[in-house]
């Protein structure tokens, strides 16, 4: 992969990727102190994290476009960790999702993700987004509340309780901000414009000028080691079956985000992601994450789209973004510290605004998809008033039994047979119909193919057209024997015919084929009519198994009420 990327890289080349890797350094530097606020740590935290994301997964990585770095997505579950656990939890979590992601990657196991309903990623988005807002309301207003491990408890509190008095410096800084990244691309209309960044400098300098009385970030430590890092030792053998959940929500969303990334800008590129070796990457790095004080990072779907429009062009991206900020770190330290807590959060508000899939929301809602929409808000409302592993849970479970309420629908017609269009003497002839059913069968729609029979007049003869039935499971073969067996001992027959093969396999594989015999099943709905007309009318017969050979357990079946039996 290296060797394709870098085969004739030259000057022009180099050139392109410095000047996107500046440009990106210069979107990243105010998200990575805003993440690392955001995630429960230190803004130092953040801005560590998105040097060694650059430098260790960015090298690593599975397409020569991604920048990882703190994400809004990942604080927002990282912040409930910080919030339960301490910053130590934080980090063993990280740890414990490192070896998760790193594992699945090594395993080729990477597109198990794209299971997630696109429903429940919306709305996991657009909790995610709600999370960050509202802890950011604090910073915001200068104020400081009491803390609550869920984001709609933090909300009701300050509508509940009686808050401390607004800083309106601290306010003016934050909308000094939101004015710039909201307004300045609609007056000046250059692609890539780090508008974060000119919105903090311009708060910054307006908080220094006129000696506001905000709350600034403070000291930033010079070098991607920070003092307060994890240092291991045996408590953290306690704490480990504590985190597995919540270390399973940062692998699963960092995977997810990750991927995703790597999906806008592989159309952005035409270069498509090597999906298990990008989380191979995004599993070393976050190994080396907490061991430098860092927290969980995953690919930037924001940053990445600046480096791609910024004309980068190898992974020298990712790298001059990390050397960049480090720079920015040793020399810039103090000046960086300047910067009030309220500007940060002012950048929180306008990117979890962002953050929200508006396009996928619109989508639902132009095109009616109420279910879907049902699903995304359910979604969404877990992630604030849940944890966000219960969330993603209620949300799968939505997505399956709306998928199996959808897929259990059976499409079951019939159709008598009308001897005299086929130019055959009606006389004689046994009455029979073609019943054509379509969707799968399985236990929760075969109760329709059986209910649709067993309401509609007796007919000697049926035939089962099941040209339309993708698949067929246990219980529906079971019904199917107990309405084979009940419509012959009313002195009728039936063909099942038109099976797809791997559905006649499963009939073979228990049974039913010897039980019925071969001749019951044959390749299309005239082949039995013909085979009906050459034989005349039927006569009452036994099944032909014998119930002396029958066990226990066939004969309870086949004494069972049909409506049991079709239960499975």
């Amino acid at each position: 992969m290296l060797r394709d990327e870098f085969r004739g890289y030259n000057a022009i080349t180099a050139r392109r990727d410095l000047i996107a890797g500046l440009t990106v350094a210069a979107v990243a530097l105010p998200l990575a102190l805003a993440f690392g606020v955001a995630s429960g740590s230190t803004p130092a935290a953040g801005l560590v994290t998105a040097i060694i994301a650059g430098l260790v997964i960015g090298l690593l990585s599975g397409a020569p476009y991604q920048i990882s770095g703190p994400t809004g997505a990942m604080s927002a579950v990282l912040i409930v960790i910080a919030g339960q656990h301490g910053v130590r939890g934080l980090w063993i979590a990280g740890l414990m999702s490192a070896a998760i992601i790193l594992l699945i990657g090594i395993l080729r196991l990477g597109r198990i993700v794209n299971l997630i309903p696109a429903p429940v990623i919306t709305g996991f988005t657009s909790g995610i987004a709600a999370v960050i807002f509202i802890g950011q309301i604090d910073n915001f207003l200068g104020i400081k509340t009491p803390a609550h491990d869920r984001s709609l408890q933090k909300l009701s509190g300050y509508v509940t309780t009686s808050l401390p008095p607004v800083n309106w410096s601290a306010v003016l800084c934050g909308v000094i901000v939101i004015a710039v990244m909201v307004g300045l691309p609609r007056l000046i209309r250059i692609p890539g414009l780090p508008t974060a960044l000119i919105g903090i400098t311009l708060a910054t300098i307006v908080g220094w000028a006129a000696k506001l009385d905000v709350q600034t970030i403070g000291a930033i430590p010079r070098g991607i080691v920070l003092d307060q890092r994890y240092v291991p030792n045996r408590d953290d053998l306690h704490l480990m079956g504590d985190l597995i959940g919540p270390a399973v929500a940062i692998a699963l969303l960092g995977s997810i985000e990750s991927l995703l990334c790597g999906v806008v800008a592989g159309r952005m590129t035409g270069q498509k992601l090597a999906v298990n070796q990008e989380l191979v990457a995004q599993g070393i790095g976050n190994l080396i994450m907490p061991f430098a004080g860092g927290v969980p990072a995953t690919a930037a779907i924001a940053r990445t789209s600046v480096g791609v429009k910024a004309g980068g062009a190898t992974r020298m991206v990712s790298i001059i973004h990390a050397i960049t900020l480090l720079l920015g770190s040793l020399f810039l330290a103090s000046l960086i510290g300047r910067i009030p807590m309220a500007a940060l959060a002012g950048v929180l508000f306008v990117t979890a605004w962002r953050m929200n899939e508006w396009h996928a929301i619109r989508y639902y809602r132009r095109h009616r998809l109420y279910l879907e929409t049902a699903i995304f808000a359910l979604t969404m409302l877990a992630t604030v008033a849940l944890d966000l592993t219960q969330a993603i849970v209620v949300g799968i479970a939505a997505s399956l039994a709306l998928f199996l309420w959808k897929v259990a629908r059976l499409d079951v017609s019939i159709a008598p047979v009308e001897w005299e269009r086929l130019d055959l003497d009606p006389a004689g002839k046994p009455g029979a119909s073609v019943v054509y059913v379509s969707g799968p069968l399985f236990f929760a729609s075969v109760n329709q193919l059986v209910e649709r029979i067993e309401s509609s007049p007796f007919v000697q003869n049926l035939i089962l057209s099941m040209r339309g039935v993708p698949m067929a499971d246990v219980s529906s073969v079971q019904a199917l024997e107990h309405l084979w067996r009940e419509h012959l001992a009313k002195g009728g027959t039936l063909y099942l015919v038109s099976l797809q093969p791997q559905v006649k396999q499963t009939f073979a594989r228990v049974g039913l084929v010897a039980a019925m015999g071969e001749s019951q099943f044959v390749w299309s709905a005239d082949m039995a009519i013909r085979a009906l007309a050459e034989q005349g009318p039927t006569v009452p017969v036994s099944p032909s198994v014998d119930e002396t050979d029958l066990d226990e357990d066939e004969r309870a079946f086949d004494d069972m009420p049909l409506g049991l039996a079709t239960q499975g």
